[in-house]
């Protein structure tokens, strides 16, 4: 059977719209478990705070459920778009369009799940600090959701980008380097952040006093815990928009797609590491308010300790798109 370009682009849309929503569903189906099975928790404490911890439980899902959804428009955008013209650097666009989206919405997923947990847990603990705590698992966990719309955005660019016009090695390496960077590396930065809300939640549910410094150095923490996914939006967009000279060689290509993969893989690590170190310094602030300064410094130190590995992983992408 002969497949000509046409065909290509069928299949690499089935299989990108298969794998945007396979792999979307990881994420949210964990975060949604976790939190019902802390609210079940928070419930044998508690009985009387039923009505609250469903309220809080439904919520919390619906946050988390966002990246699955997401998952789900690209999902359904590749199955039914007509992609009748063409070339095959757009059937790898394709591709990479359902596995940025599919990669990035698990770490989202899972990480939404951490805040809405420990809302419940401390409902059930400090019950007249319900409305607090839901306002900080609302913001914690619309935060975690950051990482997800990056691999939204890079999905919807390599759909609708015009590439018929590109060379077709190097650039199918390229876009399928930058669905890969951006997807991957949202993973880190997504449970990273839910890490981070997640101690907001119990710190505030110990010590409600502690609620107004405890929020705004979560803030802080998870705006950094973001910057490992930031780095692989930038990644991709470069591997996107970078004009490549044609080529018959295949190691140009493979370099772009390693260029992908080396920052994609390479934010997964920091991403969760800053997110532990973040968590530490407000699970503390909520114990010792007094201390904060002396405690959200060292917090900081640690984070961009574990922000390097990531820098070093973006110098070398850096390398390979420009060097090589």
């Amino acid at each position: 059977m002969t497949l000509n370009v046409h065909t290509w682009i069928g299949i690499a849309a089935f299989l990108g719209g298969g794998l945007a929503m396979g792999l979307g569903a990881i994420g949210a189906a964990i975060g949604e478990g976790y939190t019902a099975a802390q609210a079940n928790y928070a419930l044998s404490r508690d009985p009387k705070s039923a009505g609250d911890l469903f309220k809080t439980m439904l919520v919390g899902q619906a946050i988390a459920e966002s990246a699955s959804i997401f998952a789900l428009v690209i999902a359904m955008i590749l199955l039914f778009s007509d992609f009748s013209s063409g070339s095959l650097v757009t059937a790898s666009a394709i591709m990479a369009a359902g596995l940025s989206m599919g990669f990035g919405a698990v770490g989202s997923g899972v990480g939404s799940g951490f805040p809405a947990a420990a809302a419940c847990t401390g409902m059930a603990r400090q019950p007249a600090m319900g409305a607090r705590l839901t306002t900080n698992m609302l913001v914690g966990s619309a935060v975690c959701q950051t990482p997800s719309i990056f691999a939204l955005v890079t999905s919807f660019i390599l759909i609708f980008t015009d590439f018929s016009k590109a060379p077709v090695n190097p650039a199918w390496a390229a876009v399928m380097g930058a669905g890969l960077a951006a997807g991957l590396a949202a993973i880190g930065s997504g449970i990273g952040g839910g890490v981070v809300a997640q101690a907001s939640s119990e710190g505030i549910a110990r010590n409600p006093d502690s609620q107004k410094q405890v929020t705004n150095v979560m803030l802080l923490g998870q705006a950094i815990t973001q910057t490992p996914a930031i780095l692989g939006l930038l990644i991709s967009f470069i591997l996107i928009f970078k004009q490549f000279e044609a080529t018959d060689a295949l190691a140009p290509g493979i370099a772009l797609l390693a260029s992908g993969l080396c920052m994609g893989i390479g934010a997964i690590g920091p991403g969760i590491g800053e997110g532990i170190a973040s968590s530490g310094g407000v699970r503390w602030i909520a114990k010792s308010p007094s201390f904060a300064g002396e405690l959200t410094r060292t917090m900081l130190v640690g984070m961009a300790v574990a922000e390097s590995t990531a820098i070093y992983s973006m110098v070398i992408a850096l390398a390979l798109i420009f060097v090589v």
